[in-house]
């Protein structure tokens, strides 16, 4: 009983991490979107700041519904290996934004094919800023739960 409360534990740490990471990935999506645009700190405007209340949330919906397969491919393999190196995710996450823009390029539907440059390596930055933040937290602590031993043999 005690293992089963150990794995739940840790699925719920998991699904919390993987959260922040698609938070994480929208917001770095949105703060290059401005930037591209002309926001700058230095005058902000309040349509511009505002609006990142909605779009971060809203984008983050998008950015875990295209990286959910490949992530959970990534996260599995840090669990059974037990990696647990800030470099391993951001490379990971690097990884799931490169298959989600193999994915892209190979439905090459017109209206959602990344073609510029700029905007595949916004894509792929967003995919290390995500695995850096999962790492803050959630992959600090991966495989911990395989070798921890139970103090009574009977759970």
């Amino acid at each position: 009983m005690r293992r089963l409360i150990t794995y739940l534990v840790r699925f719920a740490v998991i699904l919390i991490g993987y959260i922040v990471a698609s938070l994480a990935a929208s917001a770095f999506l949105d703060v290059l979107f401005l930037a591209h645009l002309g926001y700058t700190p230095q005058h902000p405007e309040p349509a511009a700041t505002a609006s990142l209340y909605f779009s971060v949330p809203f984008v983050a919906l998008f950015v875990a519904y295209f990286a959910f397969i490949p992530a959970a491919a990534v996260i599995l393999i840090a669990e059974v290996l037990g990696r647990r190196d800030w470099l391993f995710y951001a490379l990971g996450g690097a990884v799931i934004a490169l298959v989600f823009l193999g994915f892209v390029y190979h439905i090459a539907a017109a209206n959602f094919e990344v073609t510029e440059t700029r905007a595949g390596l916004a894509v792929i930055g967003s995919g290390m800023v995500g695995g850096i933040f999962y790492w803050l937290s959630a992959g600090r602590s991966a495989g911990r739960w395989r070798r921890e031993p139970l103090l009574s043999p009977e759970s």
